[in-house]
């Protein structure tokens, strides 16, 4: 039962209930177990990708660096969402409490707007790349790609904070059901029993950083083909638009994703659609992200093929000794 506590002759709600998940014996297992293996595969690749760019020297380049913070990112990103859904597919409670309901926000948000803003800079280092080669290594040096990391790491987690501690401080009463799959600002904020107009001001922020990160790869990458054209050599061609589709794809599908979510204003979509919408970019995109950046990564596979021969052969060693 939702746990409720009484103020100012109004009945505050401590917990919310999230509402779109089946219960176990209405098929809540069919959708725990491909989840569960999904999110086993997003935390398997992802440390995977990151462990292999740190191991081997021959992905020491600022295009794998910012592949491996993302990854880093990726494990985090999914963990503040996921094992929460799979709790709530096969338990009765499929409560959480209003001050976890904050964290998994502040959270979920703070690591979206880093990820946002690695990307970015990925696309900027592609620019450099392709754009201006023989200025890449005095621009891209080691120090610039981590003050690019840090800063990317304090927009998302100082970008968020003031929006949480605002709706901390909001009376919730009323019904507490959650029509999502994780814990968002219009589904939260609807359950608010005050004023949430400020909530337009905060839509305006998200759209200001959705955009502005759209706009700066968009341009990258515009500058980026029209490079990739004029290449005289085909096989040169074929190289660096195979780098960049990697990296263009993963733009697309997060923030494709993300626009339809949270570029919408006063716009307001059916529970199923804003369901599938949040699926795409909490679950779809982080699963796909170290296919892309694996399975079709020449560099990645031979490092990932190098790696488990040392291994092997370590194995061996150690058998015979």
């Amino acid at each position: 039962m939702t746990q409720l506590m009484t103020s100012e002759n109004q009945t505050m709600l401590t917990e919310f209930l999230f509402s779109v998940f089946p219960h176990l014996h209405e098929g809540g297992l069919l959708f725990f177990i491909p989840l569960l293996l999904i999110y086993g595969f997003i935390i398997t690749g992802n440390l995977m990708i990151f462990i292999v760019i740190q191991l081997d020297t021959a992905l020491r380049t600022p295009m794998y660096f910012f592949i491996s913070v993302l990854s880093f990112l990726e494990i985090w990103y999914t963990t503040t969402t996921i094992p929460k859904m799979l709790s709530s597919l096969v338990s009765e409670q499929k409560t959480i409490s209003l001050a976890g309901c904050l964290m998994q926000m502040y959270f979920f948000h703070s690591l979206g707007i880093t990820e946002g803003c690695v990307l970015t800079a990925m696309a900027i280092d592609r620019y450099i790349a392709i754009c201006n080669p023989l200025h890449y290594p005095i621009i891209m040096t080691p120090k610039f790609c981590i003050l690019l990391t840090a800063g990317s790491c304090l927009c998302g987690f100082f970008l968020v904070l003031p929006e949480i501690a605002w709706m901390a401080i909001l009376p919730f009463c009323g019904s507490n059901e959650i029509h999502q799959i994780f814990c968002d600002f219009t589904s939260v904020l609807s359950l608010a029993c005050t004023d949430t107009s400020l909530v337009v001001i905060v839509d305006a922020i998200h759209a200001v950083e959705i955009l502005a990160s759209f706009l700066v790869i968009s341009l990258s990458y515009i500058r980026i083909i029209m490079v990739i054209l004029r290449m005289p050599s085909a096989e040169s061609r074929h190289k660096a638009f195979s780098t960049c589709a990697a990296h263009l794809a993963v733009f697309l599908l997060f923030f494709g994703s993300v626009a339809v979510m949270y570029l919408r204003f006063s716009a307001t979509y059916s529970v199923f659609w804003d369901t599938a919408t949040a699926v795409t970019f909490v679950i779809l995109a982080p699963f796909l992200n170290p296919i892309i950046y694996s399975l079709r990564n020449k560099d990645m596979k031979d490092a990932i093929g190098r790696l488990f021969c040392c291994q092997k052969r370590a194995g061996g060693v150690g058998r015979l000794i």
